[in-house]
């Protein structure tokens, strides 16, 4: 770990927190210090735009392939040159607070990812208000499902969220795949910047959109409900990396920190990381660059095949 270990039982800082505060917390470009706010947002959907064009441009790929019956049950696929039906497969979930963004601005980590041979699949979902977190939480989950089942011979699924994403990423942590009728062959978990207990949400404005309820909150919260589930089994576990930026606000430090000791409560084989020099956007948009430490971890972790 590379954190200190936070005192048991202490209150929950943003339960002292004012409203003004509150909304400043959760509001991740307020605390970027290389550009203005307005700026950040933008060049981020515009760089992530452009990588997603060169990709779809220079790599093999598959198009708004459907995962499920829904209109936004899509996902992007796009292959390393080599043609195999042994590839790994790295999915992301993109950011946005559930209500923006979309898998035609995500495809950063297209390029240096398939050059090593990984295919990448960006995967799509109906962001709010025209999709309920529940049928967020259900398409991330049926999205693996599709990848198992379309390509039974994988050399193992890696998830990878940012944000919003990273919260649908570690949903899956807990998914019932019995009902799914398959049991995907997932070997890693990248979450970038993600949020994991969801009442500090409900009083802020990123909920005018997302209408969630404290039950709706608790019963989407990973934290909470990895800490009700039972221990992950013994023996070699799914290794978790949870990440966080420099220059992100003292929240998204605390949830992921917390959402992490869960984890290792858990049985989990996990490691914290706090990225230095990067705020809640650079820490993704990075990944378009082969030398980058997330991107180096990434492949080192699917080298290893854990």
């Amino acid at each position: 770990m590379e954190a200190p270990r936070a005192g048991p039982g202490a209150l929950a800082p943003w339960k002292e927190m004012s409203a003004e505060e509150l909304e400043k917390q959760y509001s991740p470009s307020r605390w970027v210090i290389r550009v203005e706010p307005e700026e950040a947002l933008r060049t981020f959907w515009e760089k992530g735009t452009q990588a997603t064009n060169n990709a779809q441009a220079t790599r093999r790929c598959q198009l708004h392939v459907p995962y499920g019956d829904g209109h936004g049950d899509r996902m992007d696929i796009y292959f390393p040159g080599v043609e195999s039906e042994a590839l790994p497969f790295f999915l992301f979930f993109h950011g946005g607070y559930w209500q923006s963004g979309s898998k035609d601005q995500s495809a950063f980590m297209v390029d240096p990812l398939t050059a090593q041979g990984v295919a990448v699949a960006v995967v799509d979902y109906d962001v709010a208000p025209k999709g309920s977190l529940d049928r967020m939480v259900d398409q991330a989950t049926r999205s693996v499902a599709f990848v198992q089942k379309r390509y039974p011979h994988n050399e193992g699924i890696y998830l990878c969220g940012h944000s919003a994403g990273a919260h649908l990423a570690s949903m899956v942590l807990l998914a019932s795949w019995t009902e799914h009728g398959v049991a995907p062959n997932l070997r890693g978990f990248f979450l970038v910047s993600g949020i994991y207990d969801l009442e500090p949400i409900v009083p802020t404005s990123n909920n005018a959109l997302l209408l969630l309820t404290l039950e709706d909150a608790v019963r989407n919260s990973p934290w909470r409900r990895l800490d009700a589930a039972p221990a992950q089994p013994s023996g070699p576990a799914c290794p978790v990396l949870v990440m966080v930026g420099e220059h992100e606000s003292p929240e998204f430090h605390r949830q992921s920190w917390e959402f992490c000791q869960s984890l290792c409560r858990g049985g989990w084989k996990v490691t914290f990381k706090k990225l230095p020099d990067v705020d809640h956007f650079s820490i993704i948009e990075n990944l378009a660059k082969k030398d980058y430490v997330v991107t180096q971890i990434i492949m080192k972790t699917i080298s290893q095949k854990c």
